[in-house]
Formats: C-alpha cells, sequence, structure tokens
C-alpha cells in the first residue's frame, strides 16, 4: 500500500495562496487546505502550528515577493513612499492577505527586510537614533491601515459594489439641505472610497513624512 504523498512547504504555502485568491482569511481553513492537497490536517500541523502562523508565512511570501522587487534608491522620503507603494501593490495582488498582515505581522524574513529597509532610511534622515523606533511604528501602522482598508475594498463583488456606488450617490446627492447642510454644499465634488486611493494613499504617507522632516533638528 501506498503512503500518502509528503509535501513540502513550499508546496503548501503556494496551495493555500490559491485558495486565498477565493476566499477571505476568516473562511480559510486548514482543512479546507488539506483537503485541496488530498491529505489530512494533521500533516500539515507538522509544518505550522495552527492556522494563523500558517497566513502569517502566506504574507510573508507576499513581502519577500515585493522586496525582491524593490530597489531602494533616493533620499529617505522617497525610500519610504517607494516602499509603501511596493507594499500596496503587492498586496494589491492578494488582498485577502492584506488584513492579515496588518493584524497578525508576519515576522519572516520577509518583514524583516521591511523593517530593514524602514529603518534604515529613517536613519539617513537626520532623526536622533532614539526617535527613530517610534517613528518607525508610526508608519507601520499607517502602512498596514491604508493596504488593509484598500484591500478590503477590492475583495468587493463587482455587483456589490456597483450597489454600493448606487447608494452612495442616493445618500450623497439626495441629502436634505437643512438636515445635512454641508453634506448637500459639497454632493456634486464628494467621491466615494473606492476612487483615486492611489492618489490618496501618496498623500496621507507624504503628510506622514512630512510630519516627521518638521522634528528633524
Amino acid at each position: 500500500m501506498t503512503g500518502r504523498r509528503r509535501w513540502s512547504t513550499e508546496e503548501i504555502l503556494d496551495t493555500a495562496a490559491k485558495l486565498l485568491r477565493t476566499s477571505d482569511a476568516e473562511s480559510f481553513s486548514v482543512r479546507k487546505l488539506a483537503t485541496a492537497l488530498g491529505t489530512d490536517s494533521s500533516s500539515l500541523y507538522r509544518h505550522f502550528r495552527n492556522k494563523t502562523e500558517l497566513l502569517r508565512a502566506v504574507a510573508d511570501r507576499i513581502l519577500l515577493a515585493a522586496m525582491d522587487g524593490y530597489r531602494s534608491q533616493g533620499d529617505w522620503k522617497q525610500r519610504v513612499t517607494a516602499l509603501g507603494l511596493c507594499l500596496r501593490e503587492a498586496f494589491g495582488e492578494q488582498p485577502q492577505l492584506a488584513a492579515v498582515w496588518g493584524r497578525y505581522g508576519s515576522g519572516g524574513t520577509g518583514s524583516r527586510l521591511v523593517m530593514e529597509e524602514l529603518l534604515q532610511a529613517l536613519r539617513t534622515s537626520g532623526l536622533p537614533d532614539q526617535e527613530i523606533p517610534a517613528r518607525y511604528h508610526r508608519i507601520v501602522i499607517l502602512l498596514a491601515a491604508l493596504i488593509s482598508s484598500e484591500a478590503g475594498i477590492s475583495t468587493v463583488a463587482p455587483k456589490e459594489f456597483e450597489q454600493g456606488m448606487e447608494q452612495f450617490r442616493v445618500a450623497v446627492l439626495g441629502a436634505d439641505p437643512e438636515r445635512f447642510p454641508a453634506l448637500a454644499h459639497f454632493a456634486r465634488d464628494i467621491r466615494p472610497l473606492g476612487v483615486d486611493r492611489r492618489a490618496a494613499f501618496e498623500e496621507i504617507l507624504a503628510a506622514q513624512l512630512a510630519h516627521i522632516e518638521a522634528q528633524i533638528p
């Protein structure tokens, strides 16, 4: 009788990534992954202790791939901005995992590469060393929040998105000017969350970097 195939860690992560392209992290389970691989859950627990550890590993592979294509150049603000856009693009291709990264981090090699580049960039900014960890923390929180928020929108089905847009138009353009005077005044210029996400991302990040620059002695 032939024994079951032993799957490598990379093969397990490849299959997990494929499953996560069609489902979210909440509905993903080790049991579903085991079924897709034609094995039982116990065999996967030899590689990962639990679902969270597995998801972190998949998210870290996205960070690794992003950093593989990243090139550090320019001044510290240009480096941080380029890194942020690189991560945004990487998780845009696997939005289900953006929330995992934002919630848990990863702790793997990809995560450490991101941390190293951010810290190195900040060290060239002129900030005193004692202030860098706190500034680094603020930037990471901002990037994770923006990327997770954008990923949440991108996973909405086209039909649901269009329904949401219609509700937005009704709510804004049909606002009662007596009860919502400011909303009625700006109604034709207010844009929904799904519009100009990259421009908003860059502008918000630039504002944070300008705030840090203002603190440099």
